[in-house]
């Protein structure tokens, strides 16, 4: 069941394991056995959700991850391994570095779906799972999988999304609030599958990004239907990260769409006759609002037939079609003179890849005046990961964004702008934000499921619906998040006092000393 209710009875007592079982084995064996009674909810998490725009947690458990990874057990297995391999065979010291250079990866990825099935939970956890059979949460439709997940045993969750979408699985309810549950009846190691797919597609175009790469990831992706995009997105047609602008109440998404369209322009201090750049525009919605609102000569750039055809005629209808343009090219294509006052480049550059990153910020640099501004909106993750982030990133590598390589850790991005002659002025994480955004999505999709089952099909459907459920999850908890960063060229000359703001309670009384 999904909702809180009495406790079960103390279990029975388990019997004696199979004699030395394999990890999966051991880990999966101990799952059927019906589980002790839950420790008493604390309610400690539920207390700093209390804005109603919010969607709350009923279940913030942690996941086993980085804290319990050992770097010196495998640091100790790239250095150990080669060297047993040398002593073996007898070759030379310096073929030894060449090897140990060689198995470094595939050593890292083996130690990590290793650990991965025998990680054990944390215990700093702040609720108790409630320990329901996962017959609460669905019903498994295929004899061989029920066979194999039924009662207490917890299912993979890469193999319960991949069942989900074949038709193998049915919920017992709404998506969001089983995933809610879901470390009562998932885990989250490595599968086979889930590596296949790392080794032999994400890293092959992880290293390739060529733009025929990218032309056919976007179009396959963007240029589906502007129906099924509408059937969540809304009015505002905008795939990006949405801000809150009063918590106290319930905004629509599309208000809180505008208050992050008036926040980028003002962040970079839009003013008549700009010459503004969106990089990866969408549909166009900024550009068109810059140029309405602010008065910018801003140009979109998008690799999306659809959206470019979109983008012009929203433009037309706002009465800004002179001003506001959107082209479809390649990021690399995009002329460079004359330079633009404003570049703003919102959740887009994950698509650029991690190998091409750094040559296109310098690309950014060199469009960009020498007192112009650069606004980067970019999805990121934590660097203390846990295996729910992996699991949940390889599936949006897979399904919803391939090719976003380039969504990594805060410090990476930081390090990337500076190291290509960027200076940060601000930063700022929303992923909160992001969450809230999401979940107004997810409540469009929902109320649009016949249509979309109609026009799409189930499978397409089923595949958003627990996209954007996790997502909620995620962005929420941190697992994935947006960064909003302002940066400007790191010239001597370039003006700092003109982007000074006051002090946080800057003229309340201060308590002086």
């Amino acid at each position: 069941m999904l909702t809180d209710g009495p406790e079960p009875a103390d279990a029975a007592p388990a019997p004696a394991p199979a004699p030395a079982p394999a990890p999966a084995e051991k880990q999966q064996k101990a799952q059927q056995q019906p589980p002790s009674k839950p420790l008493a909810w604390t309610h400690k998490a539920a207390r700093a959700f209390s804005s109603p725009t919010i969607y709350p947690p009923t279940l913030p458990f942690e996941c086993g991850g980085a804290r319990e990874y050992s770097s010196y057990l495998l640091y100790a297995l790239i250095v150990g391994v080669p060297y047993m391999l040398k002593r073996m065979i007898g070759f030379s010291l310096g073929t030894y570095f060449v090897v140990a250079a060689i198995l470094a990866l595939p050593i890292g990825g083996l130690t990590l779906l290793v650990h991965s099935w025998i990680v054990s939970t944390p215990t700093e956890q702040i609720c108790a799972l409630p320990n329901d059979p996962i017959e609460s949460y669905m019903t498994i439709l295929d004899k061989e999988l029920k066979a194999k997940y039924n009662g207490y045993t917890k299912i993979p969750m890469e193999e319960f999304f991949e069942s989900y979408f074949d038709g193998d699985i049915d919920l017992t309810g709404d998506a969001l609030a089983i995933f809610e549950n879901r470390y009562d009846w998932a885990v989250f190691p490595i599968t086979i599958r889930a590596a296949k797919f790392f080794v032999l597609q994400l890293i092959p175009e992880l290293v390739w990004h060529s733009k025929k790469q990218d032309e056919t990831q976007v179009r396959d992706h963007y240029d589906r239907g502007d129906d099924f995009y509408a059937a969540f997105l809304g009015d505002r047609m905008t795939y990006t990260s949405a801000l809150v602008g009063d918590p106290s109440k319930r905004e629509t998404l599309e208000e809180m769409q505008d208050n992050k369209m008036r926040d980028v322009c003002e962040r970079v201090g839009m003013r008549a006759g700009d010459r503004h750049l969106d990089i990866g525009c969408g549909w166009g919605t900024l550009v068109a609002y810059a140029a309405k609102n602010y008065g910018t000569d801003s140009v979109g750039v998008t690799l999306g037939r659809n959206q470019t055809v979109y983008g012009n005629d929203q433009a037309a209808r706002w009465g800004v079609g002179d001003s506001a343009r959107l082209l479809c090219m390649d990021y690399r294509d995009i002329p460079r003179r004359p330079r633009y006052n404003r570049i703003t480049c919102l959740e887009m550059a994950e698509h650029v890849g991690v190998r091409k990153f750094k040559e296109f910020l310098l690309q950014v640099r060199d469009m960009l005046d020498d007192d112009g501004l650069f606004y980067l909106q970019i999805a990121g993750l934590r660097g203390s990961w846990q295996y729910e982030d992996f699991t949940w990133g390889l599936f949006m590598a897979k399904y919803i964004f391939p090719g976003a390589d380039a969504s990594c850790p805060l410090n990476w991005v930081i390090g990337q702008l500076e190291a290509t002659g960027f200076e940060v002025r601000s930063t700022q994480t929303i992923g909160i934000h992001y969450s809230v955004t999401i979940g107004r999505w997810y409540e469009n999709w929902m109320r649009n499921k016949d249509t979309i089952v109609k026009s799409y099909g189930k499978r397409w459907f089923r595949i958003w619906e627990i996209f954007l459920a996790w997502s909620i999850i995620i962005a929420r908890q941190g697992s994935s998040t947006c960064f909003q960063i302002l940066a400007h060229k790191n010239r001597n000359a370039f003006d700092r006092s003109a982007l000074m703001r006051e002090p946080f309670g800057y003229g309340m009384p201060s308590g002086s000393l």
